[in-house]
């Protein structure tokens, strides 16, 4: 069967490895998803984080926009408490306006980052995530009565309008909110401690039809190693096995490669990290992740998966979403 594949794109950074080295990766991997078939690839905004070079998606939106012709462009996501609405409008309609029916505009309301970093930001109030979302929409649509002190700003360029928006998710918190406002909803059961399923029924539930999505879309992200074999998988995946250890240490490191990380003895709690991890991360062959992932796709009604992959190996990464394109028999664009 068929099934809609994106790419999140964190930008992986791996020991050896400079971010500059990464980031032009970034270009590749999404030249060779548009030849594959893949719909859309987002960009992370992670701050502060050695193994993370993507801090500033709109900028790698562009970038990468201007490299290639059809797939989709997006933020997964801008991390709203982190800026003024009025800068993301202008932002976004900019690049709307540079490649228009091609950006998409993924929101979340996590900073992204520790809490010094959050202080260096100035970030808001998360509990305002819903009033500055309102400012966005209405600053980029015109849309303040004329009594707002607001009411006489324009968005420049002012010939487009925002971008599809999508609302991010780990916790369902948001979901609700997604579909009342008629928006598409991502839910990131990748490092999710809790199913999707409620969330999702919740976003459907409370859906109401917008012109941007006439009916509920859903995208399920997805963490990802795909190999020749389910031993190869395993052996590549120890890198992420490592990195989530060193994330509940709070160490920020670059990757590690699976010829270290595979041989690291670790502690029962370790371990308890490492399989925990596991259980939301798909590792396989491209024949054991059909099974796998076609049915997580089916039980969740997913519309769509996006797809996040990290391993130390540029080839090593490139060739898991080759792998997975196959496995799953996304369509290559004539």
């Amino acid at each position: 069967m068929t099934h809609k594949l994106s790419i999140l794109d964190l930008a992986p950074v791996g020991e050896g490895q400079t971010s500059s080295e990464v980031l032009q990766n970034s270009v590749t991997l999404a030249q060779r998803a548009e030849a594959l078939g893949y719909t859309r690839v987002w960009f992370a905004e992670h701050h502060g984080m050695p193994s993370i070079a993507s801090s500033s998606p709109e900028l790698l939106m562009a970038h990468v926009a201007s490299a290639t012709r059809t797939i989709r462009v997006g933020s997964g996501g801008i991390m709203l408490p982190n800026h003024v609405p009025l800068k993301v409008a202008e932002s976004f309609h900019t690049l709307e306006a540079l490649y228009p029916g091609r950006v998409d505009l993924g929101i979340g309301r996590a900073p992204g980052t520790d809490q010094t970093t959050v202080r260096a930001l100035r970030s808001f109030d998360p509990s305002k995530f819903a009033e500055q979302l309102q400012e966005l929409m209405l600053l980029s649509s015109g849309g303040f009565p004329p009594e707002h002190p607001f009411a006489s700003i324009r968005v420049m360029p002012g010939d487009v309008d925002l971008p599809p928006i999508w609302l991010l998710g780990s916790s369902g918190a948001s979901a609700k909110f997604a579909g009342q406002q008629g928006l598409g909803y991502s839910f990131a059961s990748h490092f999710s401690q809790t199913p999707a399923g409620p969330a999702l029924a919740a976003y459907r539930d409370n859906f109401v039809p917008s012109e941007r999505f006439p009916k509920p879309h859903v995208i399920l992200a997805v963490s990802v190693v795909c190999a020749e074999t389910d031993a190869e998988a395993d052996f590549l995946a120890s890198t992420g096995d490592l990195m989530q250890v060193n994330l509940r240490r709070g160490q920020f490191v670059p990757l590690t490669p699976p010829e270290e990380a595979s041989k690291r003895e670790y502690s029962a709690f370790e371990r308890s990290i490492i399989e925990d991890g596991r259980r939301r991360n798909f590792v396989g062959s491209p024949e054991t992740l059909r099974a796998k992932l076609g049915a997580f796709a089916k039980d969740n009604q997913a519309d769509e998966l996006m797809v996040t992959t990290i391993l130390h190996s540029p080839e090593a990464r490139l060739r898991s979403y080759e792998l997975l394109a196959e496995a799953m028999e996304i369509e290559a664009p004539a």
